[in-house]
This record gives structure tokens, sequence and C-alpha cells, in this order.
């Protein structure tokens, strides 16, 4: 496919707002080698968010009306147009990222997979959370018969992440959520990954145009600079935002929403340490097996994961020890890295640094690399009580490093645990009876996490009904929501009342003959039967 290098509004090219129509312009660079890649691509300016988001307001009045059926359909097309790229996807992706073949094609594989999912919950149907109260005109003061459902919010904006070029991306999950609500999108493509970004774009288009959706149901923005986000989190026609990247960048755009005359919702997702609680049981059962999983759990993706285990808890003692030497060994032999772009290089060799100045000592110190865009894996140490007062160590080292804390005892690890700050997931290894014992700590990483696991590691995050991908902040600013599942359509959805309706004026999900057969709260108890 040639790429164009424009941003796509509304399924058509548009060109920049400089002068003769062109703007200040960026490439992507191949991460291994530095070089740049063709072509250069163009910064979006005030003009194409507007036509953009202008594009999806008229979508949205009938995209936002049309039947879980269409959605569905278009949902399934753009699966479809994503298998139709082939390998020239794949080997873009690969040529802006420097991620491996084996890892792209399981990505574009859950990024398909999602999308169908989402076709598949609409056609079952039941996510609207249909409510019914039927009347009752005897009583004093009479009842009125009460209808509630959720309903698509409008346009929605969306940021491409840089570690998950496919699937937290164009057509990722927000954009896949999103679209299921019955929500046109404008995507912020992630800059580092222009070509793949454009080339989903286009994918999305074409499915747009077979299936009948009105063309300005998706559109593509590109930029470098920070300017054309905060234009499209700032546009009074954008109703909710979905992003996942860093706290930074997060917080950004969750200013910038409250600002605005209308504040919206943003969704973002932004990284935590993931703590991993080792119990005694578990440091004395040690071996290779627990070893070899956490170094591939802090190396895996180079540690580009936001769910990579940033810091490893246990108590002190010969046991701990010779886990953390073990796990040094398996880091030393992972060896450097490609990272996704040398921006994101230069920050994890500053971040492993600022730890190593705050106090954490380096186990079994790699040698440093100098290749330009590689990392090192890197595992770093300090004790608890150290721990609790530097706040500096809390905070996330993107890239394939981790903290091992050591404790006086399990009181001291519970005291951690309600020292952190809100996270995506914690986790523990021990015994069934050690859960049991130390319940306590159970109970304070369930109020700090969004996801519990139990002798695991928390990379890998599954796509389903019941996944929670979010957790309190600043793991998410909205740890109710998630961004991985199907859960997350209602990110986009609001709930809407009809008070004495009648029936035939009623969306299908609330007449009263259930048509469409889906799960209904209807006067306390849930059914599918008819009213």
């Amino acid at each position: 496919m040639d790429l164009s290098g424009e941003n796509l509004v509304a399924g058509a090219p548009a060109r920049g707002t400089g002068p003769q129509g062109t703007g200040p312009t960026f490439r992507a660079l191949d991460p291994s080698t530095g070089l740049a890649l063709e072509p250069a691509y163009r910064e979006a300016g005030a003009a194409e968010v507007d036509a953009a988001v202008v594009a999806a307001e008229d979508a949205f009045r009938s995209y936002g009306g049309s039947t879980p059926g269409e959605r569905a359909r278009f949902l399934r097309a753009i699966a479809d147009e994503l298998l139709a790229l082939g390998d020239a996807w794949i080997e873009r992706a690969r040529a802006e990222t420097a991620l491996p073949l084996a890892r792209l094609q399981g990505e574009r594989g859950r990024t398909v997979g999602q999308l169908r999912l989402f076709a598949d919950l609409l056609e079952e149907g039941s996510w609207v959370e249909a409510r019914i109260d039927t009347a009752d005109p005897g009583r004093i003061p009479a009842k009125p018969d009460i209808r509630r459902m959720l309903v698509p919010l409008g346009p929605v904006a969306v940021f491409g992440a840089s570690n998950f070029p496919f699937a937290f991306s164009v057509a990722g999950g927000d954009t896949a959520s999103a679209l299921a609500a019955g929500c046109p999108v404008v995507c912020k493509a992630h800059p580092a990954h222009p070509g793949t970004s454009e080339m989903a774009a286009r994918a999305i288009g074409r499915a747009a145009r077979a299936t009948g959706m009105p063309a300005g149901v998706f559109s593509l923005l590109h930029g470098w600079a920070h300017e054309p986000g905060l234009a499209l989190v700032r546009h009074p026609l954008v109703c909710a935002v979905g992003f996942t990247g860093s706290l930074r960048g997060g917080r950004a755009l969750f200013d910038a929403a409250m600002a605005r005359p209308q504040p919206i919702p943003v969704y973002a997702e932004m990284g935590s340490i993931n703590p991993v609680f080792l119990l005694p049981s578990a440091l004395e059962a040690g071996g290779e097996a627990l070893a070899q999983g956490l170094a591939a759990s802090i190396t895996l993706g180079v540690g580009q994961f936001c769910t990579n285990p940033g810091v490893l808890l246990g108590v002190g003692g010969e046991a701990l020890e010779r886990l953390t030497g073990e796990i040094a060994r398996r880091l030393q032999a992972a060896g450097p890295g490609v990272m996704l772009y040398g921006r994101l290089c230069q920050s994890y060799a500053e971040g492993v640094e600022r730890a190593r100045a705050k106090g954490a000592r380096a186990v079994g110190e790699a040698a440093a690399e100098t290749a330009p865009g590689r990392a090192s894996p890197a595992l770093l140490a300090t004790d608890a009580a150290h721990f609790l007062e530097e706040p500096e160590l809390w905070q996330e080292l993107f890239g394939p490093a981790s903290l091992v804390v050591a404790a006086r005892d399990v009181a001291e690890l519970e005291r951690v645990a309600e020292a952190l700050e809100g996270q995506l997931t914690a986790t523990i290894h021990g015994s069934e009876p050690e859960l049991r014992q130390h319940a306590r700590l159970v109970e304070i990483l369930q109020r700090k996490a969004g996801r519990l696991i139990f002798n695991g590691f928390p990379t890998g995050v599954e796509v389903g009904h019941a996944m929670q991908h979010g957790g309190p902040y600043p793991a998410s600013t909205d740890s109710r929501s998630t961004s991985v599942g199907t859960a997350a359509i209602s990110r986009f959805a609001r709930p809407v009342c009809f008070q004495d309706f009648p029936d035939g004026a009623l969306p299908p999900e609330l007449r009263r003959a259930n048509e469409r057969a889906i799960l209904r709260l209807v006067n306390g108890a849930y059914t599918r039967e008819g009213v």
C-alpha cells in the first residue's frame, strides 16, 4: 500500500494548514537503526481537527441510531479489512517499532479478535443494561412507567498508544468499544508509528464504505507536537476521550478536559508499578520456575508493557536473596533490547539512574548499553523502610527493570501495600493457607488495584467479558472503568430514562415484547421474558 502521509478526515486526505496547504511534517524512525522512514507525515492543524470532529458529529446523527446488527457488521468488516492488509501491515509496524514478528502477529490476532468480540456483544444486546419499572396507577401517588437504558455519548477522541501499534492504537480497544457503543471516533495516531496507523485507518474507511456507514464515523489525525491532541480534547463537540500512555500525557488531557466550559470524561490508562508480593512459602519454594517467570515478565516486550512487574516485595533473608540472584542472572542473560523509540529509551535510562541516586542499589548489574535505542535490563534493590521514605522509588520505570524491596516481616509488607498508589495489577505468590492467613494484605490490595493475581504474572491481559484493566489513580483516571474487554463499551454510553412513553415510541430494548430477547431488570428481577 502506498502511504500518503496525510491526515484522513472522514476517509479523505486532508492536507496541513500552512502556506499552500502544507504544514509542519515529521517522519517515523526505525528504532533499530535511527533511520527515517518515508513518507513525511503532516501535523494536523486546527482546521483538520475541526473538520474531523464536525464530520463525526454529522455522522453521529445516523450512526448513533444505527441498529446493533449494523454496527456488528461494521466491526466485523473492519476485522476482515485489517486481515486483508496481510504482511504489509506487519512489516510496516516492525519497521516503525522494532517489535518482533511473532509479537506483531499475535497482536494482530488480538486486535481482530476484540473487534469480533464486540460484534458478538452487540448482537446479544444485554450490554445496554435495560431496566423497567412498570406503572402502578392505583398507588398514591400514582407510580409512573419508567424505563432506562444506555445510549451512545457522541464523538469520541481516541489516542493511539506507542507500545501496542495494533491492539491499543487506531483499530484497538478504545476505537472498537466506542464504535460498538454507537460513537464516531476521531483518532490521534501515535507519532512513533504513523504508517502503521494510516494503513489501519484506511482499512476502517473501506469497511465503513462497504457497510454503508457515514464517512465521518472515523477520522485519523497526525502530530508529533501536543497541540493537535489538546485541540481535539478541547473541541466542544467531543464527548469523551480514550487514552493509553504516560501519567504526564494522560493527566494533561484530563486537565484540558476538566477546564472546558463543558467538562467531559477522560478514560486514561496511565500505567503502574504492578507490585508482586512474595509470601514466605513462595520464597522458600523459590526455584527456577518462579525466577524464570518473573524475569520473563520483567523483560517481556523490553519491559514496554503497562503491566510489567516493577516492584518485587518479600520478607528479607536468604530465600529472598537467593531468588533475587536467580532473577538477576536471567536478566543479564536476556541482554539488551530495542525500545520503541529513542526518547522512550532515554527516559528509561534516566529513570534507572534516578532510582540509583535515590538509594536503590544495582543487583547483578549488566554492562551499560551504548548502541542507540537499546536498553539493558536492570534489577535494583532496597529495603522497605527506605522505600517508604522515598516516593521517587514508587515511580514506574517503563522498560526492562524491577526493584526488589526487602521487608522485616509480613506486617511491614502490609504497610508498604497501604502506602502504594493506585495500580493496574497486584500479584501475590504463596499458598492458599497463606491467603487466608494474610487476608488483610488481600483486602489492602483490593483497594489499590484493578486486578489481583494469585501465583501468576501480571503481563498478559486477557480480552474477555470479565477483564478489568484500570485501577485507582494514577493507574487510570476512573477506576470504575476498563480499557480491555467488553465492559469497556460502557465508557462511551450514558443512561437515559423514558417515563410513560408509548410502547411504539420506545427503543426496541425497552418495549413490552422484548423483541431482542435481552436480559432486563423488570420490577427488580432479571428476565428475558416480555413485560
